[in-house]
């Protein structure tokens, strides 16, 4: 992206949202910054004046989000790139399964990217090249214990995306999906569980900045993890449940 672009980020509070944010603007682009806490969105408009738009919301408000869309219409009138970015993670404990934590990360990693991507898709058909980036999760390769609601939604949101690239490839508008392995945030950072090849938040950023010049359909790291579950992903049905089941937690005995 050597040429200025209007991008709306979401997920940009921190993380790898707000080390995206971070990159692009450095690279000169003008970004529209999304997510519930406004003081790193703020610092960033103060950094960067006139090439920030500050629209902070609960993208899980259908109405929040359309009115973020129409701030973006009335200051910029298009966009030329859409990173849905922003998610949630909570693991599944099934011996007290909680139908409530499934709709709620459901709702935070499916259908807040459908809300924004339906106030997005009029802005991007009057941008220039369109490009829409959703960012999921390498655990859609493997089904992993206690990661039924965050796989679910991130697979979910896999097919979402790729489907649509069929749907928009007439209208000239690119999808990417970004299925990144471990990467250091603070979400991830509650995780009680070892995180093999994880990546520092700012290094999967610049990965992702990078790679998206070329609007590739898909952009996974790192390539050794990925490597490794994409192999993992091959072994029969029956090695991967008990390869699964070995790193199942044994529920602790009462008494």
């Amino acid at each position: 992206m050597n040429l200025s672009r209007r991008i709306w980020l979401t997920g940009a509070s921190s993380g790898i949202g707000l080390e995206l944010a971070r990159q692009l603007l450095a690279d000169g682009h003008c970004l529209a910054l999304s997510a519930r806490r406004t003081e790193p969105l703020q610092a960033f408009a103060r950094r960067y004046p006139g090439r920030v738009l500050v629209l902070p919301g609960d993208l899980t408000d259908s109405e929040q989000v359309r009115d973020i869309g129409a701030a973006i219409q009335t200051q910029w009138g298009a966009l030329d790139s859409v990173i849905l970015n922003a998610g949630t993670c909570e693991y599944i404990d099934a011996g007290r399964f909680d139908a409530a934590l499934l709709e709620r990360v459901m709702g935070a990693n499916v259908l807040a990217v459908g809300y924004c991507i339906e106030a997005a898709l009029p802005l991007l058909r009057q941008g220039v090249r369109p490009h829409l980036v959703g960012v999921g999760s390498s655990v859609t390769w493997l089904p992993l214990p206690r990661a039924g609601a965050y796989g679910a939604s991130k697979a979910a949101l896999r097919y979402l995306l790729e489907s649509l690239r069929l749907d928009l490839a007439n209208e000239g508008i690119d999808v990417t999906l970004v299925s990144p392995g471990f990467v250091d945030t603070p979400l991830t950072r509650r995780n009680d569980f070892p995180m093999p090849m994880s990546w520092p938040a700012d290094k999967a950023a610049r990965q992702i900045a990078r790679r998206l010049e070329r609007r590739p359909l898909h952009i996974a790291f790192p390539a050794p993890f990925i490597s490794v579950l994409r192999l993992l992903s091959l072994l029969p049905a029956r090695l991967q449940f008990a390869l699964g089941r070995r790193l199942a937690r044994t529920p602790l005995k009462e008494g």
